[in-house]
């Protein structure tokens, strides 16, 4: 699936969540048109735990881009991964992960954000036995992947080096992100002020906090707004980032909510700060694309990871 496809399949998918928030989605793997050298691959307790890697051809270690779904985080699967991310990263001598994670309605904030890291940190755990290198890494996603992969990258090392639990002992820091149709705060009041009330109030922000309809936000979760929320963890020598948005700037209020909560002012938001800190972020929209060749918002963002991997030799 392209990344266009991906991005608008998941867009159209959330809408549908968002609408009637009584469902209970199962996540449909997709065979993958290149099998990958390791399935189902588990990297922490919960059965949603599970990776699958495709390794590079290199006698070095290979840098590594790790794919997070996207789906509100109440559904998606990592079989999602849009095959021409997989096919130009093998082609340049990247080694590919992508990963499960725990859904909001098995296990609020923080988990899926938890288990991504973990997964970047089992990675790392692997390197010498998969031929990784462990300096260069990248993550990517669209939506809810997007988030979560912002929110590893500015996140201060999670690192335990004295865990009794090797693979906590590991780095969580990466060397550049590439969001796609991303949001960089999930606080709602936030995004209430970027985009409007109706989107700040969807019922997958609520989920994501252990909210049901109705509820009244404590003073805890009103901390996790603030902690779960990329932004707010953003600070001098975080890794430059990559945005892509499938869809233009558009007058407000947007006419859905999977409009709004992907809208590009929050990627805008996100480079303000980044701009003011000397952080390199790009922002890429749909329009820029038009009349090139299908893939090419790919190509580019995995050219940004390779320009950085090599930054940090």
């Amino acid at each position: 699936m392209s990344l266009i496809k991906q991005t608008l399949f998941w867009a159209a998918i959330l809408s549908a969540v968002l609408a009637a928030q009584d469902a209970k989605p199962a996540a449909q793997p997709r065979p993958y048109s290149t099998p990958p050298d390791y399935a189902n691959v588990s990297y922490g307790p919960h059965e949603r735990n599970v990776m699958d890697v495709w390794k590079a051809k290199s006698d070095r270690p290979t840098p590594v881009v790790i794919h997070i779904h996207g789906g509100a985080f109440v559904m998606g699967d990592k079989s999602t991964i849009a095959q021409p991310l997989l096919r130009y990263c093998l082609d340049h001598g990247i080694t590919v992960a992508t990963i499960n994670y725990r859904y909001s309605t098995q296990s609020p904030y923080p988990a899926p954000m938890e288990d991504g890291a973990r997964a970047v940190q089992f990675l790392r755990w692997k390197a010498k036995e998969w031929n990784l290198d462990p300096g260069a890494f990248a993550a990517t996603g669209g939506s809810a992947g997007a988030g979560i992969s912002l929110w590893i990258g500015f996140h201060d090392e999670m690192a335990e080096p004295a865990s009794s639990d090797p693979v906590r002992r590991q780095s969580t820091r990466l060397s550049a992100i590439g969001p796609i149709d991303g949001q960089s705060t999930y606080d709602p009041r936030q995004v209430a002020k970027l985009i409007d009330e109706k989107t700040g109030n969807i019922g997958a922000l609520k989920t994501l906090y252990g909210l049901k309809s109705g509820d009244r936000p404590d003073e805890r979760v009103l901390r996790q707004y603030e902690d779960a929320s990329a932004v707010t963890h953003l600070s001098a020598g975080d890794p430059p980032v990559f945005m892509y948005y499938s869809r233009p700037m558009r007058p407000l209020p947007p006419a859905d909510m999977g409009e709004g909560i992907h809208n590009p002012r929050l990627g805008f938001f996100l480079k303000e700060r980044m701009d003011k800190l000397g952080i390199e972020c790009q922002i890429h929209l749909v329009d820029e694309y038009k009349g090139k060749p299908q893939g090419q918002q790919t190509r580019d963002m995995v050219d940004f990871f390779r320009a950085h991997f090599s930054k940090g030799k």
